[in-house]
């Protein structure tokens, strides 16, 4: 669908944090993600939606470095970030979760934080060799503020839990402090309520708007749940088969007929139509 075609809500003068343009992924010959353009403002809560294999998460793994963008850019609050490493992009300030959850099993659920929060740590390699005072402090500032996100989630008690033996949803929250720890101002969420019972998804849907104000984020979200989508975000886009097909407000894009079209097929739509 040609993007002329497509509602670009006008959403005033906040300064821009993701700005990708004409974003294109090829695998080989398959084209997953075409022409893929998306501007968002600080505050926003933004969802990204579309069936199975719509290329969704592609576009994450192309925003946060994982995989190389075949055409088009990714700016970040005015910066060029399309061709920087993974690590570069956290660094600059764009933390994620994953479709699957990416913990470290084996590791405490305060370790995991830590693991998270450590580039931030104020000492250096030599200040580790030589367990200096600065070493000290820092570690002891890593452990303080691990434990504050985790307070965060209402995890503090589980500090020294392995994450492996979190039941499911904990092992969610735990994944979301994680991201929070590398102190992001743009939040990427990988379908954040997958897995999860309902009343799981409530205390999600909650979590996610508190965290948004908490620490001043922007976050873009990936969600196959509606409910989610429906309830939290404020704007969305919707693509198939790689290309935007619709965005606009909740409200727009529920009653839009490409949309019932690519999730429920040709016959909703003339039921709905």
């Amino acid at each position: 669908m040609p993007q002329s075609d497509i509602h670009n809500p006008d959403r005033g003068s906040n300064s821009t944090v993701l700005k990708l343009s004409e974003l294109t992924k090829f695998f080989g010959g398959l084209r997953a993600v075409h022409d893929f353009d998306v501007d968002i403002q600080k505050g926003e809560l933004v969802g990204l939606i579309g069936p199975n294999g719509a290329g969704k998460t592609t576009i994450f793994n192309m925003v946060t470095g994982i995989y190389p963008v075949s055409a088009g850019d990714v700016v970040f609050k005015g910066q060029e970030i399309t061709d920087l490493p993974a690590h570069e992009i956290t660094q600059l300030g764009i933390g994620r979760t994953f479709q699957k959850i990416r913990i470290f099993p084996n590791l405490t659920v305060l370790d995991n934080v830590r693991v998270a929060y450590h580039p931030h740590a104020r000492y250096n390699l030599f200040d580790g060799i030589l367990r200096s005072r600065r070493f000290s402090r820092g570690e002891r500032e890593m452990t303080e503020r691990a434990q504050e996100f985790l307070a965060v989630f209402g995890m503090e008690g589980h500090q020294d839990t392995l994450a492996m033996n979190l039941p499911y949803g904990a092992q969610r929250r735990l994944e979301i402090a994680r991201a929070l720890a590398t102190e992001p101002d743009l939040l990427l969420l990988d379908e954040p309520a997958a897995g999860m019972n309902p009343q799981e998804v409530v205390e999600l849907m909650e979590l996610i708007h508190f965290i948004r104000d908490r620490f001043n984020l922007t976050i873009f979200l990936i969600e196959h749940q509606m409910r989610v989508v429906m309830g939290i975000c404020e704007w969305i886009t919707v693509i198939d088969f790689g290309e935007i097909i619709a965005r606009g407000t909740p409200k727009e894009i529920q009653n839009n007929p490409q949309v019932i079209e690519a999730y429920l097929g040709t016959q909703a739509t003339r039921m709905v139509a």
